[in-house]
């Protein structure tokens, strides 16, 4: 596609879910008519309720974290973990079909870091610094952990219907996004806040801060003061507020937090080479792509990597980013493409649908912003979701940008 004005030629592409497709004869129609370039089609997700308009069999569809190809039995025998398979199995494969008959490109998209139902194996999950552990969020310091994505990635990487390859959490997982009915209060407003309750105190993390030159009990106590006097938790309550403030620089020293740093970069970078190179062993010649931020401090869906590192020597072809903010896409985008290497992919993801907050009908400003603060292509979020009007919107924009 191509913007207006005689812009340079943008991919523009939507994310879709096996459920929409699957066992609804208009999908693929209704997709493809959109105008889009291709799909990304989840192969492994977490949790979720979703919505899904125009299914002739359901409305509303409640799912536990799951794998929606069929996975090789004997790859995960004797595993620490391992997915479990969707019932009914095959759906991403006869999605997928469905969809590239209708001559839309395909992205395979998988989660790794969350929503594995890590709950089972308490051990390789994060653990804070008050010991309380984050059943949503697998620690990227484990050896099982990234046996698991690594495993999971290449038979991801292996389905013949896959042209490219999506991975969501592919790094540090913490605080942010957990469970349903989050009672956290905002506690995580602030994103130093965010990050020292994303840090992992489990032995291979210990392990990892001890390498670095931090004392991992001496981190941790200095942690949890912190977070007390920045929220006003503990013991002291509001006297601890009162007394330093949201401000908890020097309540954590500088040494403490480079070690820290440190520990995390080394343990997310091990796993992106890890995960990388079987991604492209399994699946020779298709692009592989990396949800995330250039704020190497943030943890969940899109962890955070400095640009260089994440699409340098051994990395990822291309980085996507959640640019779901309309006035904060532009800067962001513009921070990753400095550092980004040249000729690296930076995809926009725009949010498409009215009821998550988007504004369907200003996608080609949005975009527009995007493409001059540098993004190479453009993803919408997300066509199973959408609403007729939504829907429309998506139209409208393509036959704008073709």
């Amino acid at each position: 596609m191509g913007g207006d004005g005689g812009a340079d030629p943008v991919r523009v592409t939507a994310y879709l879910y096996p459920w929409d497709v699957d066992g609804d004869p208009g999908a693929a129609d209704r997709i493809a008519g959109l105008g889009l370039d291709g799909v990304t089609l989840a192969a492994a997700y977490h949790a979720v309720r979703a919505v899904t308009p125009f299914h002739p069999r359901h409305r509303i569809v409640t799912r536990e974290a799951a794998v929606y190809y069929r996975p090789a039995e004997a790859r995960w025998q004797g595993s620490q973990l391992a997915p479990v398979q969707a019932d009914p199995p095959g759906s991403f494969e006869r999605a997928a079909a469905k969809l590239r008959g209708r001559g839309l490109r395909l992205g395979a998209w998988a989660i790794l870091t969350h929503g594995c139902r890590a709950d089972a194996k308490p051990t390789l999950c994060v653990r804070n610094a008050y010991g309380d552990r984050y059943p949503w969020a697998l620690c990227t310091a484990s050896p099982a952990v990234r046996d698991y994505a690594t495993a999971l990635a290449a038979e991801v990487a292996a389905l013949d219907d896959a042209d490219e390859i999506e991975l969501e959490a592919c790094g540090w997982y913490g605080i942010d996004h957990g469970g349903a009915h989050d009672k956290t209060g905002g506690a995580a407003a602030d994103p130093v806040v965010r990050w020292l309750l994303s840090l992992c105190f489990c032995a291979a993390c210990g392990d990892g801060y001890a390498r670095a030159g931090a004392d991992p009990g001496e981190l941790r106590t200095a942690v949890v003061a912190a977070v007390d006097a920045a929220l006003g938790w503990g013991p002291d309550g509001a006297g601890a507020l009162l007394r330093h403030g949201p401000v908890i620089e020097g309540v954590l020293s500088g040494e403490m937090a480079a070690a820290a740093e440190r520990a995390r970069a080394e343990a997310a970078s091990q796993l992106l080479r890890e995960v990388v190179a079987v991604v492209r062993a399994a699946g020779p010649g298709k692009p592989v792509l990396v949800h995330a931020d250039p704020d190497p401090r943030v943890a969940g869906s899109n962890p955070g990597y400095d640009p260089a590192v994440l699409l340098g020597p051994g990395g990822a072809d291309g980085i996507v980013l959640s640019c779901w903010d309309p006035a904060a896409a532009g800067p962001l985008v513009a921070r990753t493409a400095k550092s980004a290497p040249p000729g690296a992919r930076i995809v926009a993801g725009l949010l498409a649908v009215s009821g998550l907050g988007g504004r369907p009908a200003t996608l080609s400003g949005q975009a527009e912003a995007v493409r001059q603060a540098g993004a190479t292509e453009l993803r919408l979020y997300h066509a199973g979701l959408a609403s007729a009007d939504d829907l429309d919107g998506i139209a409208e924009f393509c036959r704008r940008e073709g």
